[in-house]
């Protein structure tokens, strides 16, 4: 069937449409309530819709596909160059039609409710995480107002204020006693969320398929292993682990022009958090691995330890992908091989 193509602008109450008539050409625009939206597209048959993947359009992908309809969600920053003159909701859906009809612009997968329900569990745990080091360094900022400099870290720098309260409380002001005491405490609470959101996601781990096999992966841990497989999915949405991997920001940027090709810094696309744990992981498997692979050995010994610490988290995340799309166990000796030659196996991490 020829889908006809509806750029759809979403927003919290006002959804703006765009489409362009399949025979006439004629360019057609609707505006829309929120309420209204889902019964609007139930009386069409089924129709192609565009969005940005942006606040609730998973949400919105899962009701439009429930009524038969095709949905293809867009990168936000691949859909504002198409933006012409004056930014408004309009000329926003009239920018996702025009992307929507170039298909080298990557689809973002579609999200199931249970994905991002381990993803809104990260999301949150990284929000305390943010709001423990906030308070940490104001608390820090405040005692140097002072004259009282505590140690870097937030482990040793709590620490050392332990240690010396009694020594530090007498550079103080009486009324900075109440107030370190309350900063304390609020962090300790903070603390404790944490805590609890990190036992959560380690109890969703059984339930999660394929969280298991890349928690073996060394350097992944529970919190990778339960957001890649809530990012991956089935993992078809990336044709090979290198796609994901770049798709991470995991690979370095490139510029070039009259044929010169210059690479450069890592790209640093896609999804920070995520690119984050890979990277922190890697570190720490390189930091206590008693047993590294050759060519990890053989790449510290010749360059940077930041550069082999990020050539690991981008071997992790294609081994991520390798054995969410194929539905492998983890072999730390698997050797992989070109297709066509024989037997292939995946290469250790």
């Amino acid at each position: 069937m020829d889908r006809t193509t509806y750029g759809l602008d979403i927003a919290k109450n006002v959804m703006q449409l765009h489409w362009v008539d399949a025979e006439t050409g004629e360019i057609g625009r609707k505006k829309l309530a929120r309420a209204k939206l889902a019964a609007y597209f139930a009386q069409f048959k089924p129709v192609r819709i565009v969005m940005e993947a942006c606040g609730s359009a998973h949400h919105w992908a899962r009701v439009f596909t429930g009524l038969g309809h095709q949905v293809e969600l867009l990168p936000a920053v691949q859909v504002r160059p198409f933006v012409r003159s004056n930014k408004d909701d309009a000329a926003d859906a009239r920018a996702i039609w025009l992307a929507a009809q170039h298909s080298d612009i990557r689809r973002v997968p579609l999200k199931n409710v249970e994905q991002q329900a381990v993803l809104s569990l990260h999301r949150t745990r990284q929000h305390w995480v943010s709001v423990r080091t906030a308070t940490v360094n104001s608390l820090r900022g405040l005692l140097y107002e002072f004259g009282v400099v505590l140690r870097g870290g937030r482990k040793a720098g709590l620490k050392a204020l332990a240690e010396q309260r009694a020594a530090i409380d007498q550079q103080l002001p009486t009324v900075m006693h109440s107030l370190v005491d309350g900063q304390l405490r609020t962090i300790e609470q903070i603390q404790q969320r944490i805590d609890e959101l990190e036992c959560q996601i380690a109890a969703l781990q059984g339930q999660l398929k394929g969280a298991a096999e890349l928690d073996r992966v060394p350097g992944i841990g529970v919190l990778g292993a339960t957001a890649l497989v809530a990012t991956l999915g089935d993992g078809k949405a990336w044709r090979s682990g290198r796609e994901f991997s770049a798709s991470l920001g995991l690979v370095p940027a490139h510029a070039g022009s009259g044929g010169k090709v210059r690479v450069g810094h890592l790209s640093k696309r896609g999804d920070p958090y995520l690119r984050t744990l890979l990277i922190h992981g890697a570190r720490s498997a390189i930091e206590h691995s008693k047993r590294k692979p050759k060519w990890l050995e053989e790449l510290l010994a010749r360059r940077p330890k930041n550069v082999a610490v990020v050539a690991l988290a981008n071997k992790m995340a294609r081994t991520a992908w390798a054995l969410v799309a194929h539905g492998r166990a983890y072999q730390r000796d698997w050797q992989s091989a070109r297709p066509g030659s024989g037997a292939a196996q995946a290469a250790p991490v």
